[in-house]
């Protein structure tokens, strides 16, 4: 399978590759193109900028959370109808899962994919330096096609010529062009990252101005060029997405999704798999929806920003007493992060403010002024939930500032997390038909845990449709 692509990678976080990396999508598809955009590794943020500026969803693609088959499916079911694949990486070039190999990296699944890799290079404060590490990136890993450079916050022509012939003298290779230092451009970070672009008010203004810095400041002709000698993929067979329902016979189930200002955090192929897994997905707002969609045998809450919106969802009574309620009549519901800090009875804010939640869980969640976990874990159920069976595993992340408090000793945690060099942590609340943890995952990685959920929330509407009948 011929599919161009180019993966855009880094020295290292902050160095402005996804302020690049959006120009260079919005400028392709400025051109007539069809790009298709991907994020390496977990992040849920960097895709909404993507997804801006290319017109569709932009997805994930991470060597941890799912195996290399995984991640080749997933990329050419999405990639191969697009003129170009467009994959920005994570942290630096060679930053992964741990200091001992590649596992997780941005070189990883470039490799994976055989797709060039062109390094984003922060020149803000360099200038013939610059080579030096242009060179040892290139040097560091011999197998990886490490084809061209561009080079970020450039003063002006003179600063560019300081650093710009000293990186194609040592290394051999392009420098495809350049962004000048500009704080319009900067996108604003939080505690979770980036600011989500659907919450920058000015991000269309900037996503234009981003678009036509790289039409002018990067030989775009010389990038496609090199995206599309790219080497043929291999045939991949569907192993994920089989366009089956799942188990056999299964008829199909309507579940509430929860999408707003508050909870976005979604991987767009886990959508697209509960779909084929026999899902009828259906949005609703935590923060504007009055009541629950009808018809429907299930909930599922991703993460999101709910601290942000306390306010509004403490305001929306309604909604909050339509999820608790559902969810004491049994209605499977799956939380993840976000989704978790909804269902508690409150959630206190960074301000120290208490807001009412929706209390399917008892207790409380509080917001702190550091970060409360961060990385990658393998979890082992050990006990059965809506998504999963005692002693299954999965690997999967996680990314929060916040903490739980006053639990009553009723609740037992649902998995167990584990890492190599870490301390084994507990993680998840299930209670009747209802699981929610801080632990998100993805479901190309075991489709058994989506497709129990599915089966569950379509037991449910049977039996409820049955006692109704």
């Amino acid at each position: 399978m011929t599919i161009p692509r180019i993966s855009l990678a880094a020295t290292h976080s902050g160095s402005g590759k996804t302020t690049i990396t959006a120009g260079i999508i919005s400028a392709l598809t400025n051109r007539g193109l069809t790009v298709q955009a991907f994020k390496t590794g977990p992040d849920y943020i960097d895709t909404g900028f993507h997804t801006l500026a290319s017109g569709r969803p932009a997805r994930n693609l991470d060597t941890v959370l799912t195996d290399k088959d995984a991640v080749l499916e997933l990329f050419t079911r999405s990639a191969g109808d697009a003129d170009i694949a467009v994959i920005e990486g994570v942290m630096g070039l060679y930053d992964g899962l741990s200091g001992s190999d590649e596992k997780g990296s941005t070189a990883h699944t470039a490799k994976l994919l055989g797709s060039p890799v062109v390094l984003c290079l922060d020149a803000g404060a360099m200038a013939r330096s610059a080579a030096a590490v242009a060179l040892g990136f290139l040097k560091f890993d011999p197998e990886l096609n490490l084809a061209g450079f561009i080079l970020n916050k450039i003063a002006g022509e003179h600063h560019l010529g300081l650093v710009k012939g000293p990186i194609e003298a040592a290394t051999g290779l392009p420098v495809l062009g350049y962004f000048p230092g500009d704080k319009e451009l900067a996108m604003p970070e939080r505690h979770l990252g980036l600011t989500p672009a659907w919450e920058k008010g000015g991000l269309p203004e900037s996503l234009v101005k981003a678009a036509k810095y790289a039409e002018t400041h990067i030989d775009l002709d010389r990038l496609l060029a090199i995206a599309q000698a790219a080497p043929e993929l291999p045939a991949v067979t569907p192993r994920i997405f089989t366009g089956r329902v799942f188990p056999e016979g299964q008829d199909k189930v309507r579940i509430a999704y929860a999408y707003d200002d508050a909870f976005h955090f979604y991987y767009e192929d886990n959508l697209d798999i509960l779909k084929d897994l026999g899902a009828e997905l259906v949005p609703f707002s935590p923060v504007h929806d009055a009541r629950l969609p009808e018809h429907i045998g299930g909930l599922y809450f991703g993460g999101g920003y709910p601290e942000l919106l306390a306010p509004q969802l403490e305001a929306n009574k309604p909604m909050r007493s339509a999820v608790r309620e559902a969810a004491r009549k049994g209605l499977p519901v799956y939380a993840e992060c976000g989704g978790l800090m909804y269902l508690m009875e409150k959630l206190k804010t960074f301000g120290g403010e208490s807001y009412s939640m929706a209390g399917v869980f008892k207790g409380s969640v509080r917001m702190t002024d550091r970060l409360a976990a961060l990385g990658y874990y393998k979890a082992r159920a050990v006990a059965d939930s809506v998504i999963a069976e005692k002693g299954w595993e999965i690997w999967g992340h996680v990314f929060h500032w916040s903490l739980l408090e006053n639990l009553p000793d009723m609740y037992s945690p649902s998995l167990r997390l584990s890492a190599p060099e870490r301390q084994d942590v507990s993680d998840g609340l299930a209670a009747g038909s209802v699981m929610a943890g801080y632990f998100h995952i993805h479901f190309a990685a075991d489709l058994r845990w989506p497709a129990r959920f599915v089966r569950k929330c379509s037991e449910r509407f049977k039996s409820a449709a049955g006692s109704a009948g």
